[in-house]
């Protein structure tokens, strides 16, 4: 795998508060083809085109789709009138939401507000120009399934590449050591997420792109550490689950922070990337509640214990 091939388009949005080395799309040049990884919502397709004229890409073979939520698949049919040529591959749950989206906006508005508002209204994408492959053309990217963030996940290893999306959470880049936070927005469900992780570990991978965000060159050091994070939050969740509802999600960050030095070094971050993170955090924590909330209390009393 030549690194050199590939490169990171930044969809930064100045108009939200610490929407910059966030929301990231991917491209990836290689001998004889030309494909592009979550191309991010409507709202900066303006601003992708832009940089891709600008690289002198005049032709994308493929656009690959970790999942189809607004802020990485939105913009999608936007981008192929600007890109006629393009095969768009997506997990096959995700395809019929993409040709329709009228229920995935409604849905989108729903949980981010006026968020998605921001983000812009997903356009639709001809059937005629979506699919699943497992593997893709002639590229040598191999496609898995990996539900966990959401149930239409996808990542896609190209050589020793992994196009990890948010299989492993969110990570933000620091001068030294690592932040990161899990990704599981309702409907989680912990051994789901696991065993994505698993298979992706498996597959020995030598670097990894985060859609949220960055490369990373020490891929199993990372996904290895996404897993041990995922339990032990899940284990905070049900440590946590008897306290009074209302300072429920305080109890847990308070937890958190205590147990986990990853997710400590928030204090670390820019002030406008914290109160980012802060306003997702709540996404994260709610799936992991709704989850732990699902089992016996002999279930979270061991869950806790561990």
């Amino acid at each position: 795998m030549n690194l050199q091939q590939l490169s990171c388009i930044d969809l930064d949005q100045p108009t939200l508060e610490g929407f910059r080395q966030f929301i990231s799309s991917w491209l990836y040049r290689g001998d004889g083809f030309t494909l592009l990884v979550d191309p991010g919502p409507l709202s900066t397709i303006p601003r992708l085109t832009a940089e891709l004229r600008r690289r002198g890409v005049t032709r994308l073979d493929y656009v690959l789709l970790t999942h189809i939520h607004i802020d990485h698949a939105g913009g999608t049919g936007a981008l192929l009138r600007e890109y006629p040529d393009a095969t768009v591959v997506c997990h096959p749950d995700g395809i019929r939401h993409l040709v329709a989206p009228a229920k995935l906006w409604e849905g989108s508005r729903k949980v981010l507000g006026p968020l998605a508002d921001a983000y812009g209204e997903i356009v639709p994408v001809p059937a005629e120009r979506i699919g699943f492959a497992e593997t893709v053309g002639a590229t040598g990217v191999r496609t898995f399934l990996t539900p966990g963030h959401a149930q239409h996940h996808c990542s896609y290893l190209l050589d020793d590449l992994l196009f990890g999306g948010e299989v492993a959470g969110v990570r933000c880049p620091l001068a030294d050591g690592i932040f990161m936070r899990p990704a599981t927005p309702p409907r989680f469900i912990l051994q789901v997420a696991l065993d994505s992780l698993d298979r992706m570990i498996a597959l020995a991978p030598r670097a990894m792109v985060f859609a949220h965000y960055g490369l990373v060159e020490t891929a199993l050091d990372h996904l290895r550490l996404a897993r041990r994070q995922l339990t032990l939050w899940v284990k905070g969740v049900a440590a946590t689950a008897a306290a009074d509802p209302a300072g429920r999600e305080a109890a847990l960050v308070a937890w958190l922070l205590e147990h986990d030095a990853q997710y400590r070094n928030v204090s670390r971050l820019p002030a406008d990337i914290q109160a980012r993170e802060r306003y997702f955090l709540g996404n994260t924590l709610r799936g992991m509640i709704e989850y732990v909330d699902t089992l016996s209390a002999a279930e979270r009393q061991a869950l806790a214990a561990e």
